[in-house]
């Protein structure tokens, strides 16, 4: 399976939201939308109302990854706006996890899991089976440009051996720091999908189907390395 790609919007150039969106939805396999609430995390970002006013322009997989203290507080109204993955953090559903997991499959979406640097694997252990998509932050969560934490190749490693060995059918996504100078040691670990943002996308050129090129290079390049190495 080709590398899946999933810039972040957040960081896309929003004073050019139209054509952008439109670079991106021949393109890209998924469009990754940052809730937070500045509590679980001190920054605001994108909203609901953000969802539902670029669904119609786009047929891409919208997913959206709540960083927020409640997350059910907001599965029902994301999911109307037009989200297709669902993405609480863990560590914000733990509690009742499978109401969670009920909430968003209820509404026809599928279930994502965020994991943070300091989460192990092992505390979704229970419900790991019952998820479409794992994303291991790489970076503490919050911020766009932050430095990657090298410590999480090993999570990868995980996660693709508890994927082979038990049939498993969730993706393993990467959340922070995927640019060039983590495809290879990314790739090469297990990770399927790869959320893009400034470094890896938006900021290595002026023009946005340019710098998709380039970074789709990379990341075809970084794949066939990690299939010659495997």
């Amino acid at each position: 399976m080709r590398i899946q790609v999933s810039p972040s919007l957040m960081c896309m150039n929003l004073m050019e939201i139209k054509h952008q969106l439109a670079v991106l939805d021949s393109r890209a396999d998924f469009l990754h939308i940052d809730i937070m609430d500045g509590h679980y995390v001190k920054n605001i970002t994108l909203s609901p109302f953000f969802i539902e006013q670029i669904r119609p322009f786009t047929k891409v997989a919208l997913d959206v990854h709540l960083m927020v203290e409640q997350p059910t507080d907001f599965i029902e109204v994301i999911a109307k706006a037009g989200a297709d993955y669902i993405c609480p953090h863990a560590e914000t559903i733990n509690r009742d996890a499978f109401r969670v997991i009920n909430m968003i499959r209820s509404f026809g979406k599928k279930v994502g899991v965020v994991l943070n640097p300091a989460t192990p694997v092992s505390f979704i252990h229970h419900y790991i089976h019952l998820v479409d998509k794992i994303t291991v932050m790489t970076v503490d969560p919050g911020y766009a440009g932050q430095p990657f934490i090298p410590e999480m190749v090993q999570k990868v490693q995980e996660l693709k051996a508890l994927k082979q060995a038990n049939g498993y059918q969730y993706l393993i996504e990467i959340d922070g720091s995927c640019n060039t100078r983590t495809y290879n040691t990314l790739v090469g670990a297990g990770a399927e999908v790869l959320i893009v943002g400034t470094s890896g996308l938006f900021n290595i050129h002026d023009d946005l189907e340019t710098a998709w090129n380039m970074m789709r290079e990379s990341i075809d390049e970084a794949q066939g390395l990690a299939q010659v190495s495997a």
